[in-house]
C-alpha cells in the first residue's frame, strides 16, 4: 500500500495496537509523537541540539504500538532533509528492515557521524 495523505490516518488505524487504548485521544496522542519527532529534527538540524533520549523514547513508543509498520510511516512523515537523522536512529535501535537496507530508495541515505557518536556515548 503506497501511503499518501489520504490514506495514511486509516493504515495508521489498521496498524495500531495499543491494549490500553480507551479511545481515538489515546491514538492521537500517540501520532502526535511524528510531530514530536519532525520539531527535534529540525532544532538539531538548525541549532545542533540533539535531545537523543527523547527522540529514542518516542521511537520506541512507536515501535511499541505501531510495531514493524512503525518504520514505514516514519520514513513517511519524516521529510526527506531528516532522513539521515532518523536512519542514524533506526540503526542505532536496529530498527531497520532488509528492504530498506537493500533497496535503491534508503541505501543512498548518509547516516550521520555526530548522531553515531553520541549514541554510543549512552
Amino acid at each position: 500500500m503506497e501511503l499518501n495523505d489520504s490514506n495514511f490516518l486509516i493504515y495508521a488505524i489498521k496498524k495500531y495496537n495499543n491494549p490500553q487504548c480507551e479511545g481515538m485521544e489515546d491514538l492521537e496522542e500517540d501520532l502526535k509523537r511524528f510531530k514530536y519527532l519532525k520539531r527535534l529534527f529540525r532544532r538539531y538540524e538548525k541549532n545542533g541540539v540533539l535531545s537523543e533520549r527523547l527522540i529514542i523514547n518516542h521511537l520506541i513508543v512507536l515501535y511499541n504500538v505501531f510495531g514493524s509498520n512503525a518504520t514505514e510511516l516514519l520514513f513517511y512523515k519524516t521529510d526527506p532533509e531528516h532522513f539521515a537523522i532518523l536512519k542514524s536512529f533506526l540503526v542505532y535501535l536496529n530498527r531497520v528492515p532488509l528492504e530498506i537496507i537493500g533497496s535503491n530508495e534508503y541505501s543512498d541515505i548518509p547516516l550521520d557521524a555526530n548522531i553515531l557518536d553520541e549514541l554510543r556515548k549512552l
